[in-house]
């Protein structure tokens, strides 16, 4: 694990497990010869993505976006979707790489409530146990109140059952830092901020958090074959919104010169990005990581 000199704030890229969805969903509209140059799909037409998580250290913070796919779905559901990771993947590769208990962890910034993105938010039996007790949860207020009672279409992707006792104890315990709004402060330390911006395609109120390093692209741009603009996971609940959001971001990032994160891609984990056209982007430069392995972590941003 490389070290940054002379930098308060450090940046790492997690990778600690991986999983499986159907192609075809991931990219919608968009044929399977294009996409599966990009991403090639097994025998069930299902492509191996990331379930990538961020961890930021700060002075005073050691501060998580989103919790990955978690441990707590079963042997059917790890089947149906590929998951490959070990028992508690975010606690283990926090305590390898790092040397973090779960106590350790003051913020999770959670970009939205699908099960692959809080599933390591609590044990098997939430109910009983928050994995990060002592963490403030940034969550966006509107988001919430839709995940408690989404559409009949998206409905599956919402674990209410799971991550609502987390977050009701989170309510009573004060650890909850409600979002608002279309963008705004998430948090402050030492001069730094992270702040947030709203897309509303993939999930109403899909929260992406960025600084003047970065931008975390979760599932409006969830992979870098996804760059292009009507490149739209059939996942999403209103396709149209995601192409309009996905423009705004781009000249948003592009005037901020942000790398864009990928929590999905397994081959790369950012991207640098460049207008080719008044409605078209494309990858400048690429990142990958060392290896796609929970024992090995990536320091970026020095």
């Amino acid at each position: 694990m490389m070290e940054a000199r002379g930098v308060m704030t450090k940046y790492f890229i997690l990778h600690p497990a991986v999983f499986k969805l159907d192609g075809g969903a991931m990219f919608g509209i968009i044929p399977k010869p294009l996409w599966s140059k990009l991403i090639p799909a097994d025998e069930l037409n299902r492509i191996q993505l990331s379930l990538r998580v961020m961890l930021i250290q700060t002075k005073n913070r050691n501060i998580l976006i989103d919790t990955g796919i978690g441990d707590y779905h079963g042997e059917k559901f790890d089947d149906r979707f590929g998951v490959i990771g070990q028992k508690g993947p975010l606690e283990n590769i926090l305590k390898k790489n790092f040397n973090l208990d779960p106590e350790n962890i003051t913020d999770l910034i959670i970009s939205h409530l699908h099960f692959d993105h809080v599933g390591g938010l609590g044990h098997t039996r939430p109910e009983h146990n928050n994995v990060f007790p002592d963490a403030t949860l940034h969550i966006h207020r509107q988001h919430y109140d839709y995940a408690l009672s989404p559409t009949l279409r998206d409905a599956g992707s919402f674990h209410s059952h799971y991550f609502r006792p987390i977050i009701e104890k989170a309510i009573h315990d004060g650890k909850i830092n409600w979002l608002q709004g279309e963008e705004g402060l998430i948090l402050a330390d030492n001069g730094e901020e992270i702040k947030f911006k709203c897309s509303h395609g993939h999930t109403p109120w899909l929260v992406h958090a960025y600084d003047k390093h970065f931008i975390y692209m979760a599932d409006l741009v969830p992979t870098s074959a996804h760059i292009s603009v009507p490149w739209v996971m059939g996942y999403d609940i209103s396709p149209g919104i995601t192409t309009k959001n996905k423009l705004e971001f781009y000249e948003f990032i592009s005037k901020h010169q942000l790398t864009m994160v990928f929590e999905h891609d397994i081959k790369y984990w950012g991207a640098k990005i460049r207008k080719k056209s008044e409605f078209e982007y494309e990858a400048e430069e690429l990142f990958s990581p060392p290896a796609l392995d929970p024992e090995k972590s990536e320091i970026i941003f020095q």
